[in-house]
């Protein structure tokens, strides 16, 4: 079995830490870097970074939001949101993160993840995932900081995002962020089950327990 790890993920636009209820009602909550210390001296093993609004707005990710982290921490952290080409991967990395997440970019153009696997090893390719359960029977993927429907299925995607190069998942469940009612717990082990690369459940922690079960 492989090694827990806990894992803050935090959302920032326009510089700050933002905290909000299923990818809506966002309000400002703290300087990303004070916040990344924070989580150090809590003994979290690693940190995730998401400029929530980069890839809606087709702008550049927050270079000097990693530069700083990575003079203040000594934990890995992920960098993600609006990376969109093997040399933004490159950026991110040299700028001090130690691993990139691809979201919207790869699912608009798949081979995104396998260039950037090629180029920095699978270890660094986190394929991000925003993911929401339809009333058919169905979880899809949300791009552009979960505003738009792609009608993929999530379970395809993360068998293909893997095949293609990923070394790991965040699985970002729409309907439990912010809520603090419990990871979705079914949506986890179906992924989990589908791809042999390590999945990190985010949205739904409210307590300890909450953590054992996921």
């Amino acid at each position: 079995m492989l090694t827990k790890r806990i894992i803050p993920c935090l959302d920032v636009r326009n510089g700050r830490v933002v905290k909000g209820r299923k990818f809506k009602d966002v309000q400002d909550v703290e300087d990303p870097v004070s916040l990344a210390k924070f989580y150090r001296n809590e003994m979290a093993d690693e940190l995730v970074f998401y400029d929530i609004t980069a890839s809606n707005e087709k702008r550049d990710i927050f270079l000097n939001v990693v530069e700083r982290t990575a003079e203040q921490i000594n934990i890995p952290f992920t960098i993600g949101g609006g990376i969109r080409t093997v040399e933004d991967f490159n950026k991110v990395l040299k700028a001090g993160a130690d691993k990139v997440s691809v979201n919207s970019a790869a699912v608009l153009r798949p081979g995104l993840i396998r260039e950037a696997a090629l180029k920095f090893g699978n270890q660094c390719v986190v394929l991000s995932m925003d993911v929401k359960w339809l009333s058919e029977g169905k979880w899809t993927i949300y791009i552009n900081g979960g505003r738009v429907d792609t009608g993929i299925d999530a379970l395809e995607w993360a068998k293909r995002g893997v095949e293609l190069g990923a070394g790991e998942i965040c699985l970002n469940a729409i309907d439990s962020d912010g809520v603090k009612e419990g990871y979705s717990i079914e949506l986890t082990r179906l992924v989990s089950e589908a791809v042999n690369v390590p999945v990190i459940a985010s949205g739904g922690a409210g307590k300890r327990e909450h953590f054992l079960e996921v």
